[in-house]
């Protein structure tokens, strides 16, 4: 190949590639042309579908605000005629004020002649009153004060009468509701605390395994028993009873710590004096904690809360303390039911009257080993332990037959309920006729008694006097007289009713 062929071939290939790219560049121009002129029509067509949205949504703008004003020249239109209507109300009610006004300044003024009126009638009238008041004082010879004297005297003696039957009246239908309110509270009171807690007075029995027993608790020569009588202050009873011994004693503490350690000394089987001693004391160490549990049980029961461990055992030692056969602890307990009960009819304080109640024969549980009597003893008790006074005048005077407070008042009620119903005491035979016959006896002291008679176990006496001798005001004054010597002579429970007969027969005989 030659050069020039070379050079040929190579200018060739240059013309072609240059016509290639002036081909290629006409050919992208003439692409890229179409493609724009696509887009254009696109874009174009999208902005005429703008303006046509935009001119949709400006009629409908304007549509609406057009709506908008017409409903708001409407709703205006409302509101004035509304405003009109309510101006013209106004109007018509401050012409009618205007008118009621004028009417009632009318009124006014015929209503201050009317009384202007008055006043001079009136003047009229006391003018004329006074002529006939001292026309009548001329008549009369009396003045004013005296002639209303004189028939305030009348008067007070033709109505005197009738106002004291009217009076007696009232007394006996208020005395009569009273007792009636009375009864009905007190029998609703005994029905919700009512049971049985009558106690061992004196002797308590002791049950043994076999008769061989008795002669190891003598003991040899007698030194078994007299050791345990020694050192507990109880008699021991061993009779043909089969199986049974009895301690006898006042006191039920002591009484308690005996059977306590007879039980013991059968169990150990060892009965000799140095084993009795032990065992007694341990005996007293049981009972202490008895008494401590009994407080406790008693105080939980009742939920009175706050009290002294000295004074828990105190109350616990009312457990084995009985007044005529009544168990005091639960005597106590069923007296502060009885307290609440009634002082919630009353409306008083409930815990308080329970209180009192519980705490008010506190003094029997150590009067034994005391000077005084359980009342005051009680007073003293409660008053160290720092217990309301209330609750302290309670015990002091639930004896009294005339409290001081309405709480000592209400324990004693309580209290006579509790003692004195039925099934609550026990006396035996020879106690109940010796008490009886003392009753008996202290009414018949009285000059123009001539019979007296017991009855109702003793609550009421029946006492006939000779009318020859006694008279009515006698009667009256003479059983007030048996009543205060049976106050302060003997000792019962509950109370003791009086009924003073005064009897005249006169017998004459037609022939």
């Amino acid at each position: 190949m030659t050069t020039t062929t070379l050079i040929t071939a190579m200018v060739i290939g240059i013309l072609g590639l240059a016509l290639g790219i002036v081909t290629g560049y006409f050919l992208r121009k003439q692409i890229a042309q179409a493609k724009a002129n696509s887009i254009e029509a696109i874009a174009e067509k999208r902005l005429m579908e703008i303006k046509n949205k935009e001119k949709d949504l400006l009629l409908q703008a304007k549509e609406q605000s057009i709506k908008i004003i017409d409903d708001a020249k409407k709703e205006e239109n409302e509101r004035r005629n509304e405003i009109r209507t309510l101006q013209q109300r106004v109007e018509k009610r401050e012409n009618m004020f205007d008118q009621k006004l004028m009417e009632f300044e009318e009124r006014k003024t015929k209503l201050q002649g009317k009384v202007d009126e008055i006043k001079l009638i009136k003047e009229r009238i006391d003018k004329a009153k006074e002529e006939v008041f001292e026309k009548l004082q001329t008549v009369a010879g009396y003045t004013k004060e005296q002639a209303m004297e004189e028939l305030f005297c009348r008067l007070e003696e033709e109505a005197g009468e009738e106002l004291l039957s009217k009076k007696l009246k009232l007394d006996r239908i208020n005395s009569d509701q009273i007792d009636i309110d009375a009864r009905e509270l007190i029998i609703t009171a005994m029905q919700r605390t009512a049971s049985n807690h009558a106690s061992e007075t004196t002797s308590t029995s002791v049950p043994l395994p076999n008769d061989e027993m008795k002669g190891r608790i003598i003991g040899k020569d007698g030194r078994n028993i007299k050791t345990i009588e020694k050192l507990t202050g109880c008699e021991i009873i061993i009779d043909e009873t089969p199986d049974m011994l009895l301690v006898s004693g006042f006191s039920p503490i002591r009484r308690r710590v005996c059977s306590i350690a007879i039980n013991k000394l059968i169990k150990d089987g060892r009965i000799q004096p140095a084993k009795i001693e032990e065992t007694i004391e341990e005996a007293k160490k049981e009972l202490a904690l008895d008494i401590k549990k009994a407080g406790d049980e008693a105080l939980h029961k009742l939920g009175i809360i706050g009290i002294d461990p000295k004074l828990i055992s105190i109350v616990g030692r009312l457990k084995y303390r009985t007044s005529y056969g009544q168990n005091v602890l639960n005597h106590s307990i069923e007296t502060a039911y009885l307290s609440a009960l009634i002082a919630e009819e009353l409306g008083l304080d409930v815990a308080l009257a329970k209180k009192a109640g519980f705490f008010h024969d506190i003094g029997k549980s150590v009067d034994q080993e005391s000077q005084g009597t359980h009342p005051e003893i009680g007073y003293t008790i409660l008053k160290k332990f720092g217990l309301d006074e209330e609750v302290g005048k309670a015990a002091l005077e639930h004896h009294e037959s005339n409290p001081s407070t309405i709480m000592a008042r209400i324990v004693q009620v309580a209290d006579a309920i509790s003692a004195s119903r039925e099934g609550a005491r026990r006396d035996t035979y020879e106690e109940y006729v010796a008490r009886l016959e003392e009753l008996e006896n202290t009414a018949k002291d009285f000059p123009g008694v001539e019979k007296v008679y017991a009855i109702q176990a003793g609550r009421e006496i029946r006492v006939f006097v000779t009318p020859s001798e006694i008279d009515d005001y006698q009667a009256y004054n003479l059983a007030k007289d048996i009543a205060r010597k049976i106050e302060g002579e003997l000792q019962y429970p509950g109370e003791i009713k009086v009924t003073l007969v005064r009897e005249t027969r006169i017998i004459e005989y037609a022939r």
